[in-house]
C-alpha cells in the first residue's frame, strides 16, 4: 500500500500548477519564511514526500502557495538538517534511508529521547497530563479509523509537547532532526501494514506521568520507540523497496 501524497505530489515530481491554501491564521501571525519552513517539514515528517521521490523547486513553489524566497530558504535549512538533498536541475529529494542510518538514528534517539521524557516528568503537572491525554484520545481515534497521517501528527505532538516540558532545548532540537530522517519511511511502513499494529506506550507514559515516577516515564518512552524502529527494521528486511523508495518508477 503506497503512501497518499498530497493533490499535485507525484512519485517523480510536484507537478501541481494550482496555488496551495492560503496560510492559516495561525501561521499568519508567523513570519512567511517560518510558516513555509514548518509546512515542508511536516510534508517530509508526515511522508507525504517518499523517500528517493525527485521533487522540483516550482513544483514546491506551487503546491506551497509561497514565494521563490522563502521556499528556497526551508530547502536550504532542511538540507543543512538532513531532511532534503539537492540533486541538480532544481531538483531535491528526501534521502534513502540505509540500515546504517537507521541504527545510528536508533541509537541516538534512545540514548536522548527518554532521557527527555524523564526531565518533562518531574517538571509535569496536572495541566501537562490532561492535554496529553487528549492528544492520545486522537491517537486512539486514528488508529481505529486507520486514519496513518492524523495517527503520525498527533503521535509528533504527543512525544513533543512531552519534551517541551523539559525545557532543554539543545536536545530537542537534536531529536526534532532524527525525526526528520526517519518519519518518511515509518508512514511508508504504517501505508503498509495499517494502523493495527502500530507502538503504543502512550498509555503507560501516562500512567507513570500521573503517579509522579520519572524513571517509568523515562521507560516507557524508549519502550515506544523501540517499538516503532524494530517497526521500520523489520520492513527493510522483508522489503527493502517499500521502505526505502527503491522500486520507485
Amino acid at each position: 500500500m503506497q503512501a497518499p501524497r498530497p493533490h499535485g505530489v507525484s512519485r517523480r515530481a510536484i507537478v501541481s500548477k494550482k496555488r496551495a491554501r492560503p496560510l492559516h491564521r495561525q501561521e499568519a501571525k508567523t513570519p512567511e519564511h517560518e510558516a513555509i519552513y514548518r509546512r515542508l517539514r511536516d510534508m517530509i515528517l508526515f511522508g507525504e514526500v517518499e523517500p528517493g521521490q525527485a521533487v522540483t523547486i516550482m513544483g514546491l513553489r506551487d503546491h506551497l502557495g509561497a514565494g521563490m524566497t522563502p521556499v528556497r530558504e526551508a530547502i536550504r535549512r532542511l538540507t543543512a538538517e538532513g531532511a532534503l538533498e539537492a540533486l541538480g536541475n532544481r531538483r531535491i529529494t528526501v534521502p534513502v534511508l540505509s540500515p546504517n542510518q537507521l541504527e545510528q538514528i536508533s541509537f541516538s534517539r534512545q540514548a536522548v529521547e527518554p532521557e527527555l521524557a524523564r526531565r518533562a516528568a518531574e517538571r509535569a503537572d496536572a495541566t501537562l497530563i490532561s492535554e496529553l491525554r487528549e492528544i492520545d484520545r486522537r491517537i486512539d481515534s486514528a488508529i481505529e479509523k486507520g486514519n496513518i497521517r492524523l495517527y503520525l501528527e498527533q503521535n509528533f505532538r504527543f512525544h513533543f509537547h512531552l519534551y517541551a516540558r523539559a525545557e532543554a532545548e539543545v536536545l530537542e532540537r537534536l531529536v526534532l532532526g532524527l525525526w526528520l530522517r526517519v518519519g518518511p519511511s515509518l508512514r511508508i511502513v504504517c501505508g503498509r501494514y495499517g494502523t493495527s499494529n502500530l507502538p503504543d506506550q502512550h498509555g503507560a507514559t501516562l500512567d507513570a506521568l500521573a503517579t509522579g515516577n520519572p524513571p517509568k516515564v523515562q521507560a516507557a518512552i524508549e519502550r515506544d520507540i523501540l517499538q516503532g524502529l524494530e517497526q521500520i527494521r523489520l520492513s527493510m528486511l522483508e522489503a527493502p523497496e517499500s521502505v526505502t523508495g527503491d522500486g520507485a518508477d
